[in-house]
């Protein structure tokens, strides 16, 4: 799949729920430090007890999420994500992901995360406030199952 221009990539990150609220500039930064990956369906993108060093933003496909005993949790498109858990904690990953079709992401590592946080510290508030309505809509969401 054709990598995208870092223009294209900031507007993709305005997209995702993660980083949506940031503005054009924060946007910039953090495009400029993503990374390209492509995968073939069916190929796992991690399993269980891997270390977990970055996030994983959908641009193209379509990924399915396993629980721990193999059942299948959800299905993921772009321009959803997943893997935040490693931007915040150096837990290894307790769920694996496998891709349904061919897929790319744009990956963001911890220390890249970390490097942009240093040079611009509003995006640590707005990642932060972000996540912590993501956090409270998880929570709804796994009440009402």
């Amino acid at each position: 799949m054709k990598p995208l221009s870092l223009i294209e990539r900031a507007f993709f990150l305005k997209k995702v729920r993660l980083f949506s609220e940031l503005d054009l500039d924060s946007l910039l930064a953090i495009a400029e430090k993503l990374h390209h990956d492509d995968y073939d369906a069916t190929e796992k993108v991690f399993t269980p007890g891997q270390v977990a060093n970055r996030i994983y933003s959908i641009a193209q496909g379509t990924v399915q999420v396993f629980d721990e005993k193999g059942r299948c949790l959800c299905d993921l498109s772009a321009p959803e994500f997943f893997g935040d858990e490693s931007l915040f904690n150096d837990q290894s990953r307790c769920y694996s992901v496998t891709c349904k079709t061919d897929c790319m992401f744009l990956t963001l590592s911890r220390s890249h995360l970390l490097s942009i946080i240093s040079e611009c510290p509003a995006v640590a508030v707005s990642l932060l406030q972000s996540y912590s309505q993501q956090l409270s809509c998880r929570h709804k969401g796994a009440a009402s199952v």
